[in-house]
């Protein structure tokens, strides 16, 4: 039951993880000379799913309007409360998937 548990929570903070890191590199495209449709069904779901983490953050982590580091304060600290739950269920934190 632990080692389910253990994996469920890996696999969720995977997810998120990803999906954070994604849209980073989705953010950047535009400035490479890809267009972006904000309507794709693809990048509405990964805002939908990534702005409920990264908006709490951004107020503390933009400077000058220009630089956002939510995503990196985000993804560290995925990867901390990760290694905490895990820890707190005796499974060692291995930093990502734990297979």
């Amino acid at each position: 039951m632990i080692n389910g548990l253990a994996l469920l929570i890996s696999l969720v903070f995977e997810f998120f993880w990803w999906a954070i890191l994604i849209r980073v590199i989705v953010s950047w495209l535009p400035m490479a000379g890809f267009r972006i449709d904000p309507y794709n069904p693809i990048i509405r779901f990964l805002y939908s799913v990534t702005d409920p983490i990264l908006e709490p953050i951004r107020p503390y982590t933009t400077m000058g309007g220009m630089l956002d580091f939510s995503p990196i304060v985000a993804l560290i600290g995925l990867r901390v409360i990760e290694t905490i739950l895990l820890t707190m269920l005796g499974v060692p934190a291995t930093g990502g998937l734990l297979f």
